[in-house]
């Protein structure tokens, strides 16, 4: 079992970046393809409209890229205290914590 938390541990380390890696890639891919559309338009009214939904999809990949790297950087080092071991052995009550 605990060769099964090891591994496991390297997977979560891989896991974060990759994770971080794809979500910028694939907000880099929908705020491209909105701003193109934006472009293409010709009518003021519908360019200037359609910028703003570009603008607005740039925030929103923003805010998840902001709210997804602590989490995609708490995976890491879970997996680091995975990898050192350091849930070989937990504990099945609170009476068995000595770290105060």
């Amino acid at each position: 079992m605990n060769s099964l938390k090891k591994l496991l541990g390297i997977i979560w380390i891989l896991l974060g970046p990759a994770a971080i890696f794809f979500l910028a890639q694939q907000a880099y891919s929908k705020v491209g393809e909105a701003y193109a559309k934006a472009d293409a338009l010709t009518d003021a009214a519908a360019k200037a409209a359609a910028n703003d939904i570009a603008l607005n999809s740039l925030l929103q990949w923003g805010i998840i890229i902001l709210i997804f790297v602590p989490i995609a950087f708490g995976l890491v080092i879970f997996g680091k205290y995975a990898m050192q071991g350091d849930y070989n052995k937990l504990p099945h009550s609170s009476a068995e914590i000595t770290d105060y």
